[in-house]
């Protein structure tokens, strides 16, 4: 694979893509904190590990049209989004490249700010930070292409993961658009794509079923659940549905991992 620059990407925002109104990325940032330990007989500094953490720091363009002002647009543009500053956690995901197997850092997160700054040239660009709530930031694997539409319940394409597991999964859902009764999105495994071994459902691995949207979520399974090589995301429905615009991300655990 040869080096890669940040063309094509995109931001989601609690089930808003918001990519369009993103000037920039500042800080897409985890891992422990690192603690000091160093005893007085040491000449250099000593740390261990500490909790998780993760921020997700990005510049965007104020725009502040809504879903009335241009129908049939569907979607609250960033001002409409960003400018509450919910209160609630938000799940936001930064998505290096937006095809099938692509990498995307997602967060668990507080929205801490919506700072506006006026350039001297005219400009108008908000500050925005989101800090990790709980699980800290989490690089996981593009399951669907780009933002995927399903008309009726339908079966994803499998995507190779290099190997089976043991330290089970976390899945995050960005649901942009719903139009029906119900869905139900949900992961499937199979040893080889399906040649042989079927695919069956991921135990933990389906997300709340839907009825509207835009909404978002992350799920996890047992931490020491067997996980096999391929993954798909599937859609089912009791009801019926004809419009479901969503993405979905894998984070497969090579190592036992822990909140």
């Amino acid at each position: 694979m040869s080096k890669q620059s940040g063309l094509g990407d995109a931001l989601y925002v609690a089930g808003h893509n918001l990519s369009g109104d993103i000037g920039s990325l500042g800080r897409i940032g985890g891992g422990p904190a690192t603690l000091p330990v160093t005893g007085i007989d040491k000449s250099a500094f000593e740390r261990i590990g500490g909790l998780r953490d993760g921020s997700l720091e990005f510049s965007a363009w104020f725009n502040p049209e809504t879903a009335a002002d241009n129908p049939p647009n569907t979607e609250d543009r960033a001002h409409a989004i960003l400018s509450g500053l919910p209160t609630a956690d938000q799940i936001v995901t930064y998505c290096r490249g937006t095809a099938l197997g692509k990498p995307g850092a997602c967060l668990v997160g507080k929205q801490i700010n919506y700072d506006p700054t006026r350039g001297d040239d005219g400009s108008l660009t908000i500050a925005v930070q989101a800090l990790g709530n709980a699980y800290g930031l989490e690089w996981a694997t593009r399951a669907t292409d780009g933002i995927r539409t399903d008309a009726a319940a339908t079966d994803g394409a499998g995507q190779d993961y290099g190997a089976a597991t043991a330290f089970g999964l976390q899945a995050y859902l960005h649901v942009f658009a719903f139009t029906g009764t119900d869905a139900t999105i949900k992961l499937q495994e199979s040893a080889d794509d399906g040649a042989v071994d079927p695919w069956t459902d991921v135990v933990g691995g389906a997300f709340t079923a839907l009825t509207a949207g835009p909404t978002a979520e992350r799920i996890a399974t047992a931490r020491d659940q067997a996980v096999e090589r391929y993954l798909r995301v599937v859609t089912t429905t009791t009801g019926g549905f004809s419009n479901l615009e969503f993405a979905v991300f894998i984070a497969k655990n090579d190592v036992e991992v822990t909140y």
